[in-house]
């Protein structure tokens, strides 16, 4: 996935995506250590700066991103839940999993940036659409929260790639924008 959201930002933006990757590692160690993308902000904010993104734009993307932009935490949520089903045998569809993923984006939208918040928002998700009991969802959180600095590692690393597209979308050189925001 980052591989592929990098080589999309560098395409948009005319930057060298591993590059970018490599700028973004602070961010990605910090996430690793703190499962929170609401506390890898400041370090996401300073690497996306270090790719060549504005500060500006870096000090709206990045918080938004942090709280609504949720790939690492929706892949890890799908995959698991895959597992489960295949593990016990309970029967699904293409149609039932992008049921899910559905609902579980608009979920993930409302979840907090802490540890954890995607996995408890989403259990709702797993009892309806999934027909998830009470074992499966505590079997999910279990799994999640063991996987979870890994999502959201994920998760922060995005964030960087979308802040390049949006920089690069707003058509404004970093200062031209300051002077813009400093005058409102």
């Amino acid at each position: 996935w980052l591989l592929a959201i990098f080589g999309v930002a560098g395409a948009v933006s005319g930057r060298n995506p591993f590059r970018c990757l490599v700028s973004m590692l602070p961010a990605y160690l910090t996430a690793l250590g703190t499962s929170s993308s609401a506390a890898t902000i400041p370090v996401t904010m300073s690497c996306a700066q270090k790719c060549g993104v504005s500060e500006p734009v870096s000090k709206f993307s990045v918080p938004l991103c942090a709280t609504i932009h949720m790939p690492g935490s929706m892949m890890k949520i799908t995959a698991c839940a895959i597992t489960i089903m295949l593990l016990q045998g309970v029967p699904f569809s293409f149609g039932l999993i992008l049921q899910f993923i559905m609902m579980l984006a608009i979920t993930a939208v409302a979840a907090p940036g802490v540890p954890g918040g995607v996995i408890m928002a989403s259990l709702g998700v797993l009892a309806s659409v999934l027909g998830f009991d009470g074992d499966s969802q505590a079997l999910m959180i279990t799994l999640y929260i063991v996987m979870d600095s890994f999502g959201t590692a994920c998760n922060v690393m995005s964030d960087g790639a979308i802040a390049l597209i949006v920089d690069k979308v707003s058509g404004k050189s970093g200062s031209a924008l300051e002077n813009e925001v400093d005058s409102k």
